[in-house]
């Protein structure tokens, strides 16, 4: 019995480990944290000062230097103000705790269990953006964006014109690539997965969801290169 409850204090530490909200963020792990504000849609400050990157999503920008603010970027904004700001929340990391920017990178819950990266990409207010290896929710993510589009809700509700005219005064920015990943992969509106390196004929309009390093990465996925 002795053996059986130090076996069993031990592997409740090593939860703990994982779990802690003081300790440093583990890969797969989580803690517990205040959201002290919202940066832009998807990124939010801790009240410890700490910045969290919602994994798996982009939502349009409205505050980064140099960038137009982007049709539905100060929607996006103010309902993740709404949602977010002064909550107590769970964050889930995958298996990068930190992107190079030394922000967290998480998967974030409400106290209700609002899955707050998921009601982003299904309310309409982001899209995704699937960058390996933090692909644990990659497929519920696309099915939230597939829903979203075929409902026109948020940004996939906003009409050509609408969207070309608060786009108007400035050049659409360009997509910055992940450090060291370079090829977009696409999922057209048939569900089919396609890859497109630097330099293609559809590369700089092709919205990413996925980024892949190499084109062997990228079919090991699923993706295929486009038709010629």
């Amino acid at each position: 019995m002795k053996r059986i409850a130090i076996c069993l204090a031990l592997f409740s530490a090593l939860l703990g480990a994982c779990s802690s909200s003081t300790g440093q963020p583990v890969a797969n792990g989580e803690m517990e944290a205040t959201v002290q504000r919202v940066v832009d849609g998807d990124t939010v400050e801790l009240s410890t000062g700490e910045k969290v990157r919602l994994i798996g999503v982009d939502t349009p920008e409205s505050v980064k230097p140099n960038t137009p603010v982007q049709p539905y970027g100060k929607e996006a904004s103010e309902f993740s103000k709404q949602l977010l700001t002064g909550q107590k929340v769970k964050l889930k990391f995958d298996v990068e705790p930190y992107d190079k920017y030394k922000r967290l990178l998480a998967y974030m819950y409400l106290q209700d269990g609002t899955f707050v990266n998921e009601k982003l990409v299904r309310d309409g207010y982001a899209r995704i953006m699937t960058i390996p290896p933090n692909v644990a929710y990659a497929d519920l993510f696309l099915e939230a964006e597939r829903e979203a589009r075929e409902n026109n809700k948020g940004l996939w509700g906003l009409s050509e014109e609408k969207a070309a005219k608060k786009s108007a005064t400035a050049k659409p920015a360009k997509e910055a690539a992940p450090e060291g990943k370079t090829i977009k992969g696409n999922i057209n509106a048939k569900g089919e997965k396609i890859y497109h390196v630097p330099g293609s004929a559809s590369y700089e309009q092709t919205h990413a969801e996925m980024w892949f390093a190499t084109e062997e990465e990228a079919k090991a996925a699923g993706f295929r290169a486009p038709k010629r």
